[in-house]
């Protein structure tokens, strides 16, 4: 299968001008033959927060509507995440389109403080529900989710082969989006793609190098600092292939672990 990673630069606070840069993204993804289109974190308004009921929608409304008209349109899966409102309340979401409609949807479970998340946002409840499509098992997180490693090893024991994960990852900690999405791919033996954005907002500037990183803790493809769509092949028979050399998933010793969290020191 192909991904493309839609590194792009998010306007703030501008939904009419990053709908604008997301389909076209989208079109020249189809045109190269993908899959799959991941798209970064709130991509449609960025972290303009204070404003989040205005921007927010429901999954069959605003942003949610188009992102499930591009994935129709060009027959193809588009992930990204935006704010949805759902009874009073707004959540960071990341969905998955098909061609057929909604495929999967993921309410950020972590969020993160220094971008004010917890004063403006309520935290999702529970994993994304694993998905069966065309290239395998699929899983959902969101940028900060990266930082706890308990939720990818959830979606590992479920069959996930792949786990995409839009992200605003501000500069200075660009090294730990690095190491820890080729930690999560390593430790799970499975495909994570992550698409991180550029440019800046009023209080951050973003690093972008997004990557899709294979089971053996492999680079299949990484960007710079700069918009670009980077385009992926992957073959997810490869974590089938690693799981099968280095059984890591049936050596583990849960009852073990569990027993850590009691015993006391002497």
């Amino acid at each position: 299968m192909k991904i493309a990673l839609a590194q792009i630069d998010i306007q703030w606070a501008n939904p009419d001008a990053n709908l604008d840069t997301a389909e076209r993204m989208v079109a020249h993804a189809a045109t190269a033959g993908a899959d799959l289109v991941v798209l970064p974190e709130l991509w449609g308004s960025g972290y303009d927060l204070a404003h989040a009921q205005a921007h927010a929608s429901a999954l069959d409304a605003g942003l949610f509507d188009h992102m499930a008209a591009m994935a129709k349109r060009h027959e193809l899966y588009v992930a990204g995440s935006l704010l949805e409102a759902s009874a009073g309340r707004v959540y960071n979401t990341c969905v998955l389109f098909g061609p057929q409609g909604l495929a999967s949807q993921y309410r950020k479970l972590h969020l993160f403080r220094l971008m004010q998340e917890d004063r403006y946002l309520t935290p999702g409840d529970r994993p994304a529900q694993l998905q069966d499509l065309p290239w395998g098992i699929t899983a959902l997180a969101i940028c900060y989710d990266l930082r706890f490693p308990e939720l990818f090893r959830g979606y590992a024991l479920g069959g996930a082969r792949l786990i995409v994960i839009p992200a605003q990852w501000p500069t200075p900690r660009i090294d730990h989006w690095r190491t820890l999405l080729r930690a999560r791919a390593i430790e799970n033996q499975c495909f994570v793609a992550g698409c991180n954005r550029i440019g800046t907002d009023p209080d951050n500037t973003f690093g972008g190098a997004s990557a899709v990183v294979g089971p053996w803790g492999e680079l299949v493809v990484e960007g710079g600092d700069r918009p670009a769509l980077l385009i992926a092949r992957i073959a997810p028979e490869k974590v089938d292939e690693a799981r099968r050399h280095i059984p890591i998933l049936s050596d583990r010793r849960p009852d073990c672990y569990e027993a850590s969290r009691t015993t006391q020191p002497r």
